[in-house]
């Protein structure tokens, strides 16, 4: 494909420009004239141009094209802008992230109507929701697609020792920034570690909670790019998780099957309800007291999506940094579930 192509004869716009292109991780292709530009006038997907670029251009006669931007330092060339026909007049660096949002979309191609986010949280602490997310990862790279597993919890000790890649090099929150409140699927992907071709985004240890910006950022890049993003949340309300709700297509609540757990869960639900999330439960087994998933589900208000067995070693496999890999086992099983349930 033929890059964003841009004339800037003003230093200062040019040095802005070409840190907003790096923000979105796009490369731009810069003219030095009127001449050069005229051979990526037709083919370029969009071309950013300078006050005195959109005056060369009408001199020199180039007709009309969508994707032209003018930039400007705070004295728009209105008149000029319109008759060259710009989709838009950005003042830099005020309207930055008008720029990266467009340099992202060339860089990206146009989105996916694919990408998908579920949320993850534990009826009580812990219930399993954190393994579970990681099955479900899994299984969407089993069958061919992207997924990205977002780690929320700051207090969850760190999704990524579950999986044994916490000695593993790439960035963790709050290392990965949003600049203008984007950030390219193609950069996650170079800078976060992966476990099995599943990208992992891991809370750091020692560090604040994630940034909800910087949440928001990174479900919006994975849901264009087409992934399916597995978020683990905390079972209490931050504005992380917030902001990770506030993307969510499905939320499931994961919950043991016992009397407490039942009790607590149900605060839980109550407050994901009011919020007008789409829920639905997970039952982990066995039940001491012989609960049914189905009287929990009554108990608790949420539709019952499908209850799991206990699987056989997992404490063990776990306690080493390892996952298990059972593709008949019953967590394997209640992922496909939750898989189905959310792309039906």
């Amino acid at each position: 494909m033929t890059h964003p192509t841009a004339l800037l004869t003003d230093q200062d716009l040019l040095d802005e420009v070409l840190r907003v292109a790096a923000a979105a991780d796009c490369h731009l292709t810069c003219a030095p004239d009127v001449t050069a530009l005229r051979a990526a006038w037709h083919t370029a997907p969009l071309l950013v141009l300078d006050p005195a670029a959109v005056v060369a251009c009408l001199d020199a006669g180039l007709p009309r094209r969508p994707g032209v931007l003018v930039v400007h330092g705070g004295d728009p060339p209105w008149s000029p802008a319109v008759a060259l026909g710009a989709d838009g007049v950005l003042e830099l660096p005020v309207e930055a992230r008008a720029l990266v949002t467009a340099l992202t979309d060339v860089s990206e191609g146009p989105p996916s109507d694919r990408g998908r986010v579920v949320s993850f949280i534990g009826g009580r602490g812990g219930a399993g929701a954190s393994t579970l997310a990681i099955a479900c990862g899994r299984e969407a790279v089993l069958t061919g697609g992207e997924a990205m597993l977002v780690d929320c919890d700051p207090l969850g000790g760190g999704i990524d020792l579950a999986l044994g890649t916490e000695s593993d090099k790439g960035a963790r929150w709050p290392g990965v920034h949003a600049t203008g409140g984007r950030v390219p699927m193609s950069a996650l992907r170079a800078a976060l570690p992966t476990a099995g071709n599943l990208t992992v985004l891991a809370c750091d240890r020692e560090a604040p909670d994630p940034d909800p910006a910087a949440v928001a950022a990174v479900l919006d890049a994975g849901r264009r790019a087409g992934c399916t993003v597995l978020c683990d949340l905390p079972r209490f309300p931050t504005s992380a998780a917030s902001a990770a709700l506030d993307r969510t297509d499905l939320t499931v609540l994961v919950v043991p099957a016992e009397v407490r757990a039942t009790a607590a869960a149900s605060r839980v639900a109550t407050h994901l309800l009011t919020n007008g999330r789409t829920l639905r439960l997970v039952v982990r087994g066995p039940s001491p007291g012989n609960l049914r998933p189905s009287e929990m589900a009554d108990v608790i208000g949420v539709p019952l999506l499908t209850s799991m067995r206990a699987e056989p070693g997992l404490a063990e496999v776990l306690e080493r940094g390892r996952f298990p890999r059972n593709p008949k086992g019953p967590l394997a099983t209640a992922a496909r579930a939750v898989l189905k349930e959310l792309r039906p």
